[in-house]
């Protein structure tokens, strides 16, 4: 099974992920706080960006959201293309724009997201990572 790992940043557990410029074509890698406490398994919604981000990764506004806990309010949902190379991973996911993000961070992973894969420690209490 292809695993990816990375180490915390900050002390908290990140996840990279790669997008495409809609501009250009040009690949960004992104960091995003693994958060298995955003969402739950039947939440529509993958991940959290900046709402920017979104638009300049070539996301179109398809409907909206309304969340609660760290982000209050209804927000657009967009369908951006994500990226994890080291597993093969690319799909078309549904992503969240708000505001701001956390400091440090480019974005959230959500539990919906995450629990596609394997995740957790696999026995090194200082990355995180993911497998297929």
């Amino acid at each position: 099974m292809p695993r990816a790992v990375w180490s915390h940043f900050n002390d908290r557990p990140r996840i990279q992920i790669e997008f495409q410029l809609a501009a250009n074509g040009q690949k960004v890698v992104c960091d995003l706080i693994a958060d298995s406490g955003a969402g739950n398994k039947r939440s529509t919604i993958d991940l959290i960006l900046d709402e920017h981000d979104c638009i300049l990764y070539g996301g179109v506004a398809s409907t909206s959201a309304l969340l609660g806990g760290a982000f209050t309010g209804t927000f657009p949902v967009y369908n951006i293309r994500v990226q994890v190379p080291p597993l093969g991973f690319n799909q078309l996911l549904r992503v969240v724009g708000v505001p701001a993000v956390p400091a440090g961070f480019d974005g959230i992973a959500s539990f919906r997201f995450l629990n596609r894969f394997t995740y957790g420690n696999f026995g090194d209490p200082d990355q995180f990572g993911v497998e297929m």
